[in-house]
């Protein structure tokens, strides 16, 4: 039972493998001898220069450089679809083209486009499970896989380290033309633009004012969590011990380097449904980030036939840029993870989280009576964009619970059925004030406005990470205005919205 309105009731007083994908064996015991103690002192002293990454951010010079020789050996190798064809992957409908990045010092995005006019429910490619990278092929065992996995580190942390592994091996694995168009791409979306997880502090401040600033560190924060448990994984996956016997992974790989890694597989992993839990991580040639994701597509990768496939959901025409569903993702998670923001998103949402008061003399009633109508003593809800009205109407009877104070009331919300409590005028302002502080007190907190947000993106020569990161903070101002006209239009239907506020010592916390 929950609280409504009432004008009429009385104020109370508140107070990746190599070419023959040779599985990785589990070591049921590993030790290292002492021998291995002096090849580590080796190691380290040898390879303190090696930068083998599938990211590498070095000076422009050198970065152009290194990407001038990557153009020539396309030439020299072919490009990742015709090293795909040599090695199984059959007749198909797209190409991949390509477009000019942002960033001068960086080499043209490449792109999957239609070959050839398609209609809906047309096979547009099928790779086959030969080419694609999961868990399952690279540690060999799917008990293996779902040992790792569980513990403490994600499948992300595995097939990262796994691709790294392989790029030291250079043109002698099996994967070098698709980790080549991985270091290409950069961890770049279709729009140029890198995840947050690589930004700099300074590019970070783009996102001051909203809660996306905190989930990029408290991310980066997981992604060196797992850093630090990549020896685990080197010493269970026993053909990488013997491939690389002196190549202990915190050694071989500085923290900077793995997490670029990350984040490139991060931008490109496939979640794949009704599949074991040691495939359903996949890294799928032609697949994202050559695949642009799209929030109102229905076209998704799927494990069929042994191969992983993509059926479209619309009409193209031969060049146009294939897209696929991101899953029902909000735009801050689509900046984390792919470095975009869709403007049509209607997905997009924010979470408001309030928690009733702990130093209330009632607060084990309170929660009681939240919990028998399906909510916590600290709920989150989710504001979506385009109902914020009715997330507002959700947010008001959580709220006025927080503020009955009177024990007697409080017996009487216990012993309803329904939301047939009433509230007095004065404790319903006190409820909508704080509703509409609150939504304030976050717009206020963006570095920017709405008027200064529009002017920003009409720069057509606005840096691309701001540009994504003021798309988004935009995006995030609207749902919050569009509460807070809310709340307002509540206080305005008061019978006398000019009645002061009941005072209420225990009223439950927003943030």
């Amino acid at each position: 039972m929950y609280l409504v309105y009432s004008p009429m009731a009385k104020c109370i007083s508140a107070p990746f493998p190599s070419f023959t994908h040779r599985p990785l064996a589990l070591f049921s015991r590993v030790s290292i001898s002492p021998k291995y103690a002096n090849a580590r002192r080796l190691w380290k002293m040898c390879s303190a220069s090696s930068s083998d990454t599938l990211v590498d951010n070095g000076p422009v010079k050198e970065v152009r450089k290194s990407l001038e020789v990557a153009s020539k050996k396309e030439d020299e190798y072919g490009d990742l679809k015709s090293w795909m064809h040599q090695n199984g992957l059959p007749p198909c409908k797209v190409v991949i083209k390509d477009r000019p990045s942002h960033d001068a010092k960086h080499l043209p995005i490449h792109y999957v486009a239609a070959s050839e006019d398609l209609q809906a429910g047309d096979i547009a490619f099928a790779v086959p499970d030969s080419l694609v990278v999961t868990l399952e092929r690279v540690l060999g065992n799917e008990t293996i896989a779902e040992l790792l996995t569980t513990n403490k580190l994600s499948e992300l942390a595995c097939l990262a380290l796994y691709l790294m592994y392989e790029k030291k091996q250079g043109k002698k694995s099996f994967w070098y033309p698709y980790i080549r168009e991985l270091d290409r791409q950069r961890a770049r979306g279709q729009l140029s633009v890198e995840s947050p997880l690589l930004w700099s502090d300074a590019e970070l401040d783009y996102l001051t004012g909203s809660p996306t600033k905190a989930e990029v560190l408290e991310r980066a924060e997981g992604i060196k969590r797992e850093y630090n448990e990549l020896d685990t994984v080197w010493f269970m996956a026993g053909s990488l011990f013997q491939q690389y016997p002196y190549d202990i992974p915190t050694e071989a790989f500085p923290f900077e380097i793995f997490k670029q890694a990350f984040v490139a597989v991060q931008s490109c992993v496939v979640h794949l449904q009704k599949v074991s839990l040691a495939r359903r991580f996949a890294l799928v040639p032609l697949g994202p980030p050559l695949l642009s994701y799209c929030s109102n597509c229905k076209a998704m990768l799927a494990a069929v036939n042994g191969a992983v496939q993509l059926v479209v959901d619309r009409s193209y025409s031969a060049g146009d840029p294939i897209v696929v569903w991101c899953g029902p993702q909000p735009n801050s998670k689509l900046l984390i993870n792919y470095g975009f923001v869709d403007e049509e998103n209607s997905y997009d949402r924010l979470m408001v989280e309030a928690a009733l008061n702990t130093e209330d003399p009632q607060y084990q009633d309170k929660r009681l009576a939240a919990q028998r109508n399906g909510k916590l003593s600290v709920q989150a809800f989710q504001v979506c964009v385009g109902k914020e009205r009715e997330a507002v109407l959700e947010m008001l009877p959580y709220l006025r619970l927080g503020y009955v104070s009177d024990p007697s009331e409080m017996q009487t919300v216990l012993s309803s059925q329904g939301p047939i409590c009433p509230m007095s005028p004065c404790m319903e302002r006190a409820v909508l004030d704080q509703l509409s502080d609150y939504f304030r007190a976050r717009l206020a907190c963006y570095s920017t406005t709405l008027s200064e947000d529009e002017a920003l993106l009409s720069d057509a020569d606005l840096d691309p990470k701001k540009r994504v990161a003021t798309q988004l903070v935009r995006l995030e101002k609207k749902i919050l205005n569009a509460c807070l006209e809310t709340t307002v239009n509540f206080i305005n239907q008061l019978p006398d919205h000019s009645v002061s506020p009941c005072p209420a010592p225990f009223a439950p916390t927003l943030k």
